[in-house]
């Protein structure tokens, strides 16, 4: 007999662990369905990420693609893609949703597009820092603004009045578009 020996054989405990061995006589069975989740069916449903998706004709547009933001005047920022013009692929979106929106859009032919936009909310912020993101939390605490990242003293009225619509406590994050001009998102804590 060996120094070592186990009570049970490693491939019996591993089955019995696993669930795999038929429960003894009188004991509860288990159950072989997977367990449900929050939606009670087979997951969590991903969150929405464009308001359109659609396809359009766009001729003359040079490379294979895009990202743009159309303002509430109906300029576009061209973050991303040709220098030549996405006015045939905003025409497209604003048959179906008016700017401000942010977009996408990925050649699939020759002129063919697909293109996504959702929805953003901008606002004009006059003497903001020199940053490309200001975030505004609002807690019991106190309200704290920070600056690329880094906390900092003082405020910003704009986002401090946008955050009060959402609540008393609230977080307010800000991206700098062009100018003063800011994509900003807010909600209540």
């Amino acid at each position: 007999m060996g120094l070592f020996r186990r009570k049970e054989p490693l491939h019996e405990r591993l089955a019995r662990e696993g669930g795999l061995v038929a429960p003894e006589p009188g004991a509860e069975p288990l159950d072989p369905r997977p367990p449900t989740l929050e939606t009670g069916i087979h997951g969590v449903q991903r969150a929405r990420d464009a308001d359109v998706t659609l396809t359009t004709d766009a001729d003359g547009i040079e490379g294979d693609e895009a990202r743009f933001v159309a303002l509430p005047d109906g300029s576009l920022l061209v973050e991303e893609g040709p220098d030549s013009s996405l006015e045939p692929l905003a025409t497209a979106v604003e048959r179906e949703l008016q700017p401000p929106y942010r977009a996408r859009a990925i050649r699939r032919g020759e002129t063919l597009w697909a293109v996504q936009a959702r929805r953003i909310e901008v606002l004009a912020i006059r003497d903001a820092p020199d940053a490309d993101a200001l975030d505004v939390t609002r807690t019991e605490e106190g309200t704290e603004l920070k600056v690329d990242g880094e906390r900092t003293f003082g405020g910003v009225p704009e986002l401090e009045e946008r955050g009060e619509r959402e609540g008393e406590v609230y977080a307010v994050h800000a991206e700098r578009l062009d100018g003063d001009l800011w994509e900003v998102r807010a909600s209540a804590l």
